[in-house]
């Protein structure tokens, strides 16, 4: 562990390069790097091999993704609850390892003997299941890792290479399939968690975990104690208000949009795709400016006024028409700062988390998060729907857009508005030990 003095340069200011210097840290971001591109290539790859290899229908193909994500409303808060009693590393790694075999065995099976959509199902929910394990593991590891003056810097290197698997996942998953057979690209995706896997087991790191008594608590107590934490801190019970407010509206914006580009604005599937592809950009400046901003300008302002303009961007869409030369070029805009702004927030967002949150709580307060804020984003997605058929793309998304504004709204109203240029850890909160 650094000591003191080495955590700032000869002019006294914090050392960035600190971070970087650490073994650990580095191990940790390779895992979690190559775990992303695991990770969005497997999103799309099963479902192409559902449709290539088994020839499944929209149906069929909906009930797929579905069953895949199903595991982050059934099994986060327990994953929450254990998260906190494991090493962090245990846990990343037995979710590596097991989201490998399980696409190896896959890929294995549909090669020999074919692989049926029952057995794609089971397979699709397992490493939905492994994933949440991974996601709430590394967002409480970052914490046992790193000095808590560096969990900015942390989550903003971390959160930079999810904004590079979400740019390089796409274009990679399309050459697989394209130049693979469709089991052979399934394999290609375990090969990823296998680098996660390899890189991440060799942290050495001591992580300060919470003694197990003899009779630890049950699950559900500790669930409970989770959930009354979180509600009963100002910051994260608005983070948690915040986080489901954007995530229902975007769900019922994202609805609409997709109908409003084809049908509104003419536009073809390349071009729809461009357009989104956009975020991911925006995504990675965003990374690199958390970075810096909060320290610099507050973190309360940085919130607000990211917030705000990130998700305040998506009014500019109705107003656009097919008839213009600048329609694409400003669908790129929006989607840009979209991802810019959006991923500020997050990599802040997180960085408030991590820092209030003592070190005994920190799985179960990202799961309780992560569980609030993705479970109304199903209602959401029938909302914009259900408008888009009542009220028409162009005045349904208006309005699906404003409802993004009552979260910088939720921040603006609570203690997140009025935080300053430096966070402080609760009083007795463990710090990471060499």
């Amino acid at each position: 562990m650094p000591s003191p003095s080495s955590a700032v340069s000869d002019s006294g200011r914090p050392d960035p390069s600190r971070l970087w210097r650490d073994g650990d840290f580095r191990r940790l971001w390779v895992g979690q790097t190559a775990s992303q591109l695991g990770e969005h290539t497997s999103l799309v790859v099963l479902p192409l091999f559902a449709v290539l290899t088994l020839h499944a229908g929209a149906g069929q193909l909906g009930v797929l993704r579905a069953v895949g994500q199903a595991p982050i409303l059934l099994l986060s808060l327990f994953v929450g609850a254990w998260v906190d009693r494991w090493r962090t590393r245990t846990l990343m790694v037995l979710a590596d390892a097991g989201r490998a075999l399980a696409l190896g065995a896959a890929a294995v099976t549909g090669l020999l003997a074919g692989l049926g959509l029952p057995a794609l199902l089971v397979l699709a929910f397992a490493v939905g299941a492994l994933s949440v394990f991974f996601d709430v593991a590394y967002q409480a590891s970052l914490v046992r890792l790193v000095e808590r003056d560096q969990l900015v810097r942390g989550n903003s290197a971390l959160e930079g290479s999810r904004s590079a698997a979400q740019i390089g996942g796409p274009a990679l998953r399309g050459v697989l399939v394209s130049v693979l057979s469709a089991p052979i690209a399934v394999a290609s995706s375990g090969v990823f968690f296998a680098l996660s896997f390899l890189s991440i087991r060799r942290i050495d790191r001591r992580e300060s975990i919470p003694e197990r008594s003899e009779r630890p608590p049950r699950v559900w107590r500790r669930i409970r104690e989770g959930l009354r934490f979180v509600a009963g801190d100002a910051s994260l019970r608005t983070v948690c208000l915040a986080s489901a407010a954007f995530q229902f509206s975007f769900a019922a914006v994202m609805t609409v949009y997709l109908l409003f580009l084809p049908r509104d604005l003419h536009l073809s599937g390349t071009a729809v795709g461009l357009a989104l592809a956009a975020t991911g950009p925006g995504a990675l400046l965003g990374s690199l400016l958390a970075a810096r901003l909060p320290s610099r300008f507050g973190y309360g302002a940085v919130l607000v006024s990211a917030a705000a303009l990130g998700d305040g961007v998506f009014l500019f869409v109705p107003a656009l028409h097919s008839t213009s030369v600048a329609t694409v070029p400003a669908l790129l805009m929006v989607n840009f700062v979209f991802g810019t702004f959006s991923q500020l927030v997050n990599v802040t967002v997180m960085a408030v988390r991590q820092t209030v949150t003592p070190d005994t709580m920190q799985g179960r307060a990202a799961a309780t998060i992560n569980f609030v804020g993705m479970g109304l984003t199903p209602l959401g997605s029938i909302l914009g729907g259900l408008l888009a058929e009542a009220w028409g793309t162009r005045t349904s998304l208006l309005v699906t857009a404003l409802g993004m504004l009552v979260s910088p709204a939720l921040m603006t109203l609570s203690p997140l508005a009025r935080l300053g240029r430096t966070l402080h850890a609760p009083p007795g909160t463990a710090v990471p030990s060499a």
